[in-house]
């Protein structure tokens, strides 16, 4: 992709890869969740970015929805015990939420960046 690509196709692609929403090649990130100072290859300073509990918010409400349904799946097509849930549901809550936030976190920084949010100020 060129660095002039700022389709919201590219930007949401970039977002989930964890890619600098500019140039497309640098890292987001430097480590799991811990965003990178400024992009190595393009230098963009990412200090505009703030992504807040919007990525937690998102994690719940889709992590929620998915958890549900394979909960409810598995008790309409096997009616197990309860104790199958105790043993099932734990993990695949962890693998979900925690699979889900890297990208959803990228995301929203690379949307930010794309539509020129920031904080709102009031004017004097």
């Amino acid at each position: 992709m060129s660095g002039s690509d700022n389709s919201l196709p590219s930007t949401i692609w970039d977002g989930l890869a964890g890619h600098c929403p500019r140039c497309h090649r640098g890292a987001l990130f430097s480590g799991f969740l811990n965003l990178a100072p400024a992009c190595k290859a393009c230098g963009l300073n990412f200090g505009f970015a703030d992504s807040g509990d919007g990525p937690a918010v998102f994690v719940m409400l889709f992590g929620g929805f998915l958890i549900v349904g394979v909960a409810l799946w598995i008790e309409v097509m096997y009616e197990p015990p309860f104790w199958v849930y105790i043993v099932v549901l734990p993990p695949l809550i962890a693998i979900v939420c925690v699979g889900m936030l890297r990208p959803l976190k990228g995301l929203l920084i690379a949307l930010q960046y794309r539509n020129k949010a920031e904080q709102g100020k009031l004017e004097s």
